[in-house]
Order: C-alpha cells, then structure tokens, then sequence
C-alpha cells in the first residue's frame, strides 16, 4: 500500500505554534538556526543507528524512520539550494519538488540507514553553514514558491527548521 500525498500547506507554521510537534517558530531567532539543526541531526543519526527496524512501517499509510530519514536529508539538501537562489537571485521561485514522487523513485525504503545519517548530516551542516554565513542586510531577501507562498531568507530558514524538527516528532514512540 503507497502512502498518500501530503498536500497540506505548511507555511502556516509561520504565523502560530505547531500543535502536533509544539514548534513555535515566534521563538526561533536566525542565531538559532545552525545549532539547532545540527542538533536536529545528530538526533537522526541515534533514529537511523540504534532502532532495530528503522526500515520498516509500522503501518502501511507512514513512512518508516529510514523513509523519513531520507526525506530529511533531501530536505537539507533542498533548502540549501532554495537559500542559494535567494542569495544570488533577485526574488527567484523554486521549482516544485514532489517528496512523495522523491521517496519512490530514490526508493528511500531501500537505502542503507547508516549511509542516509551520514549524508542527512552531512547536507544539514552544509545548509545550516549556509544560513550562519547570510549577512545582516541579506535575511529579507525574498523567494517564493510556484504556488504563490512567499519567503524571506529569515522565514524560509523557520519553516525549513520545522520541517526537520516536525519529521523527528514523527519518528518519535509520542510523535505517533
């Protein structure tokens, strides 16, 4: 059984706390963002390394651990290139990037979890480099996505932070 397309809009998590996950993102300031998501992945790394069946569905409709795993590393991945345009761009939009469509044909199930936390490190580093590095007059800069959501440099860094923090949640026994 396939599991069924997110469709929702998230950029919500903007303007109020997540009540799922608790992210709230009026207390994120951009000196929290690289700390915060290289703590985010080091708590990936114990997912992927010390659960037995992190490959495995609990039920058909959910990813597994290894799934989310690899989402979150291509999440990493992909903000770090949308980062990229905003700061060299003037107002880019992004192209459309299907997770779902993502996670079938990377066959994100099949990957090797210990490789995934490697590379889900990695890219979290280089992406949160990359946001430690915006200069003060560059976090207004804007980018916007094909369905007409618009960012700053400092939102896209919050909503990009609860993405990989909401994931977590998900993983987690309570997230459930």
């Amino acid at each position: 059984m396939s599991i069924e397309p997110d469709t929702k809009d998230w950029t919500w998590v903007l303007e109020r706390p997540c009540r799922e996950c608790g992210f709230d993102a009026a207390e994120v300031t951009v000196g929290h963002l690289r700390g915060r998501l290289l703590a985010n992945a080091g708590a990936w790394v114990e997912v992927l390394a010390m659960r037995a069946g992190a490959g495995e569905r609990l039920d058909p409709h959910t990813w597994s651990p290894l799934e989310y795993g690899c989402h979150v590393r291509d999440v990493h991945r992909l903000f770090g290139v949308r980062l990229g345009q905003m700061l060299d761009e003037d107002d880019p939009e992004f192209e459309n990037w299907d997770q779902d469509e993502t996670a079938v044909a990377a066959r994100y199930g099949e990957q090797d979890p210990a490789v995934v936390a490697g590379e889900l490190v990695d890219a979290a580093r280089a992406t949160a480099d990359l946001f430690a590095a915006v200069r003060d007059d560059q976090w207004q800069r804007p980018g916007r996505r094909d369905n007409g959501a618009r960012f700053s440099v400092e939102s896209l860094g919050r909503y990009y932070l609860h993405d990989v923090e909401h994931h977590l949640h998900d993983v987690q026994p309570s997230g459930r």
